[in-house]
Order: C-alpha cells, then structure tokens, then sequence
C-alpha cells in the first residue's frame, strides 16, 4: 500500500497556525501594535476601516527595517529576539517568537513599507495568502506602515464567525486600550471609519488612566508603589467609591505585559476586605517589574496568561503592598455622624448650651465624681429617686405588651388560617392571597398565607422574574412605554464604554431607554423605562454597561437577551428594601402570573413551599 503520510502545503500550514495566533481582528491589532512598541517607536497610529475586517493598520516612527528583514520579517519562526534556548526565559521584549506577522500573511492581504534612519529608500512588500506577489523600493518615512487587508479573505468560513462590527471593534479597543495603557510615554491615536475613537499624548502613567477611562478618577486614585530585592509592584488603585458590581478597570501588567490573573485579582480584592461591598469589585492599574527568569509568558498563544515560579510570593506580595497604599493614604472605614439624620435632630446637638444647663451638669453626682481627684469611688444617697421614670416606663411597656402580643398573636393566626376559612384555589393563583396575609421578614421574604401552609418569597429574586418577562414579551412583540425626562440628563463615558452604548442604542429604545448620541463620548438621555427613577438615569445607564460588559455565562445568549437579563437584574427591588403592604401584594401577585414563577432566570428559586403536614411533622404532631 502507498504511503499516506505527508507534509502540508505551507499556507495551509500557516493557515492552522494562524488559528493559534490570529483569532480576531483585535489579536492583529495586538501584534501590531506590540510589534511597533519593540521597534522602540515614540508615535503609533492605528487605523481601523469595518472594525478591521477590511482594513487594521499601524503606523510608527520607529527603527524601520531593512529590506531583507522586512522580508524575512513573515517567515514562520523569524525573529530577531532568541538566538539560543536560554534566551527564551530572559524575554524583555513583546514579541519574540516570530509567529505574528506570518500568521497574518496566512489569513489577510499585507502591505508593508519601513525605512531605516540611514537609507535612502524604503522597502515596500505585498504578500497575500503567504505569498510574495511584490517586493520594491519606495519612498516612505523612517519607521513602519503595515497594512492588513481583508481578513479570512482566504477562509470564508472563519469569517463568518465573525461578530458585528460593534462586537469586534469592542475587542480592538480593548487591546489598544491594554497596549496604551503600559506604554504612557509613547503617544497613541486610534481612526475608525475616519473618526478619531483616541488620541493619547505622552504623560505620566496617572495621566494615561485619567485619558483612557475617563475623568471621574482624576481624584480618586491612590497611588502604589513598593519596591523588594524580588519583585517591584507600582501603579494606581481606585478609591473606595470607585468600585463596581461586575469586573470593569481591572488591569494587571508583568514587565509591561498585560496578564489576566485570577489569583493575582484575589489578592487586590483581598485587600480592599471590609472597605467595600461583596458584591463589589475594585478598580486598578498594577504593575509588577520581576525578573523574567522567575515567569513563563510562553505558556499561551496570546501571552496573556503566564506561570509565575512562585505565586504564593506574588500574592503575598501583591496584597500586602494594595493595604500598604490604602493605610497609607488614609483610607479605612469609617463613622460619619454628619450622615445620620436622627443623630443632627438631637436636643444635645441642635440646642445651645446655656449656663444653666451647665450649672445642672456641673453640680451633679456624675460630673463631680468624673471631674475631681478619688472621688470615683464616692456615690453619695440622693435625696429623690432619679430613677422613677424608668418605673413608669416599664409599667407602659408591661401595659403595652399585652397588645402587642395580641396583634402578632391575631396576625399568625391570619397567617396559617386565611385560606382554610376562605376556601379558595391552592396556591399559584393570585386571587387566592390576601393583602392582609402577607408580611416582610428582614426587608427581604415576603410569607403569604396558602391553603396547605405558606410560601417565603425572596423579593429580589421574584422581581427579576417579573421583569425579565417583562422585558422579554416586549423585546419581542411590542415596545416598551418609556418615562420621558422633565430635564435630559447628559452622561460622558469612557471611549470603550461609548463604543458599547453606541452599539446597544437601537436595543435600548425597544425596552424603554430613549438615548441620543452627541459628541466626544458623550449621550443624552430624555427618557427611561418606568422602573428607573427619576434622578437615576446616569447611574443606572453606567451599571448597564458594565453588567453588559461582563456578562457571565456558559451559555452563549444574543445581545438582546443579555441586555434583557441585564436589566432585569438592575432594576429589580433589592433585598433589604422595606415595601408597603400594596407593593407586597402587587409582587407576589405578579409572580404568579409569570410564565416560570418558580425559578429566576439564572435557575435559583424565587419561593419555598412550606406544607401544614410537614409544619406538623417539625412540632411532632
């Protein structure tokens, strides 16, 4: 039999190792960018044309290249930065094994044109499905201009797989963002469509976070910085106050290179322990300078996740410099009075004191024993009892308790008994409750009388119910009313987050929201759904987009149906928020009407069934 084993073609061959490296539109811009950084270039354009599948190019002032480099520059495995193993752990570079540019020959069209400071010309190739089609002199600018044209122009099916343009410029401006972010003394610009999306003048590293996401932490930074024989870490955390529901401006860096780290965000939020909520995440820019031999950036394709030596030190050494800057700058809880209104409404604080008053205090038993020497220990008889207040107070309160005990007495007895005597439909039927079988336990439960027992509704979770089939049945069938603004609100985000709000406009208006895009990142809200208060509409316009952002799930849902769930868990009442008897009833009424009231959307339980013959069982009956 013939043998049936043989070596691939080079550009299918270079076509499955591109699958490895070139994923998206975004991973060339990635590479392009970390490319014309090792060029030791000082300005860096990218230019984006259908969020980079027709156009991704990248202009720099660097070194340049000569004309047999920048030929060799595509060869799979070139590279200018390993000559021998040992090399390979003492990476200081962003690129090094020679695998980008190759991997975008492979699946784009590429033209390329890059001058030395000391040539006369410059070197213009074309390359299209890893083949040469042309090679010349040119006249060009010292540096580097590559052109990556028409991506998966050769894999039709690849680039099908492709996302919308909003969807794909989301990730090209996550790159761009995590490249300028490590690099804040090199200048960056971003053009989409011909639009400026960036443009970054060099600064310090504070200036660069304020550039990128935006103007609301200019004074709510707090700067890091520690320094060992074994590691330095440096970089900016957010304030308290700046911490999200969902994992937003989180950015860690390792010699410059952006990682993403579980282990090493555990050890933030670790530290920021009893300074925010939970359910919060800080924010942060951190960088960590360690000597390349103690990391292996050569465990993933995208480099984005590196093997430390020994991460019990990184983390150690992490958490305890993020409680160094906090403790440092200040930064602890606190007791603020001047919040509490009950405390303000005091006679002790609103009320001058008069000398009188002072007369009183000072000729007291009280004042006397804690003001002049040994007499502590002196309790003089006083000639009237100062205490008889309390005894009338007592005998109210015993007077009382009989009433009250009466009332809760009579309320559990509506509890358990409604509908035995009503003779109503078993439970799931909302005509079967009654307003006044329904009580709040701990601002939280909701326990509604049944025919066989009571039910514990979590108020929180059955409003997500409601609403996401609210939401639900509108998104697809008719559009929601939307509360129109006496006074439109203006809101100015981060460029990133413009981008995301720009692409969930026509989504938004189907369920209430009415957004108008100005200028510059900024957008006008005149009107929301009904649930959203008046005098909300920014913040809950800013919680939307970061739930969007990193909406969590094994399953892969459509824009709408995240913005759907998204919403719906925004907008529903909170656990621990008191509601009156109306709002009460109006919940778990609405419940049962719902298609699924049983389980919310992510599978949790909204209610528990308590059975009077398991209540019985309990008691021993």
């Amino acid at each position: 039999m013939p043998d049936i084993i043989h070596l691939l073609p080079d550009n299918i061959a270079n076509q499955i190792a591109a699958g490895e490296v070139i994923q998206r539109p975004a991973s060339a811009v990635k590479e392009l960018l970390e490319n014309a950084v090792d060029a030791e270039a000082t300005q860096i354009q990218l230019i984006i044309i259908d969020a980079g599948k027709s156009l991704v190019q990248v202009i720099d002032n660097g070194i340049g290249m000569s004309e047999t480099d920048a030929r060799m520059a595509f060869e799979r495995h070139a590279t200018s930065k390993i000559k021998k193993i040992e090399d390979l752990f003492h990476i200081k570079t962003m690129g090094f094994r020679g695998e980008a540019l190759a991997s975008i020959a492979a699946v784009a069209q590429v033209e390329i044109k890059t001058k030395k400071a000391n040539a006369e010309l410059g070197t213009y190739i074309e390359i299209e499905n890893s083949a040469v089609m042309q090679q010349e002199p040119c006249a060009c600018n010292i540096g580097t201009s590559i052109s990556m044209k028409n991506l998966f122009f050769n894999v039709p099916a690849r680039r099908n797989f492709l996302k919308s343009n909003a969807a794909e410029m989301r990730h090209i401006v996550d790159e761009f963002i995590r490249v300028a972010m490590a690099f804040p003394k090199l200048f960056f610009s971003l053009i989409s469509n011909g639009q400026q999306v960036f443009y970054l003048e060099p600064g310090n590293l504070k200036q660069r976070i304020i550039q990128i996401l935006g103007n609301n932490y200019t004074a709510k930074l707090v700067s890091v910085k520690e320094e060992t024989d074994y590691m330095n870490i440096y970089g900016f955390i957010g304030k308290p106050d700046t911490a999200k529901k969902t994992r937003g401006d989180q950015y860690f860096f390792v010699n410059n290179r952006f990682i993403k780290s579980a282990y090493l965000n555990h050890a933030v939020n670790n530290a920021f322990d009893n300074l925010i909520a939970k359910d919060s995440f800080p924010s942060y820019v951190l960088f960590i300078d360690v000597d390349p031999s103690q990391v292996d950036i050569n465990v993933h394709p995208t480099k984005q996740e590196i093997k430390f030596e020994d991460e019990k030190i990184m983390y150690a050494f992490v958490q305890a410099a993020v409680k160094h800057a906090l403790a440092q700058f200040s930064i602890a809880p606190s007791l603020d009075f001047s919040l509490n209104a009950e405390i303000q409404n005091l006679d002790a604080i609103n009320q001058p004191f008069t000398d009188e008053k002072k007369g009183i205090t000072t000729s007291s038993n009280l004042y006397q024993g804690f003001t002049k020497k040994n007499q502590a220990h002196f309790i003089e008889p006083s000639t009237k009892n100062e205490l008889n207040h309390w005894k009338e107070f007592v005998e109210k309160t015993k007077s009382a308790s009989g009433t009250i005990q009466e009332t809760e007495e009579h309320t559990e007895s509506q509890l358990f008994s409604y509908e035995k005597k009503s003779g109503t439909q078993p439970l799931l039927y909302p005509n079967s409750f009654s307003s006044a079988s329904f009580i709040q336990l701990h601002n939280t439960y909701l326990i509604a009388a049944t025919l066989n027992g009571f039910i514990v509704v979590h108020q929180q979770l059955a409003h997500e119910r409601i609403l996401y089939e609210r939401y639900s049945t509108a998104a697809h069938s008719k559009q929601m009313p939307t509360q129109k603004n006496l006074f439109p609100v203006t809101i100015e985000l981060a460029t990133a987050d413009a981008v995301l709000l720009t692409d969930l406009l026509p989504e938004l208006t189907i369920i209430g929201y009415q957004v108008e895009a100005l200028h510059n990142n900024s957008f006008v809200i005149q009107g929301t759904p009904a649930d959203v208060l008046q005098g909300n509409e920014k913040h809950a316009i800013e919680l939307l987009i970061e739930q969007f952002k990193h909406f969590s799930s094994d399953v892969k849902f459509s824009k709408r149906e995240k913005l759907i769930r998204c919403i719906s868990r925004q907008h529903a009442i909170k656990a621990g928020q008191a509601l009156s008897q109306k709002e009460i009833q109006t919940v778990i009424e609405e419940l049962f009407q719902c298609t699924t009231p049983n389980i919310t959307i992510s599978g949790a339980p909204t209610y528990l069934e308590f059975k009077e013959d398991y209540l019985d069982r309990m008691f021993g009956k």
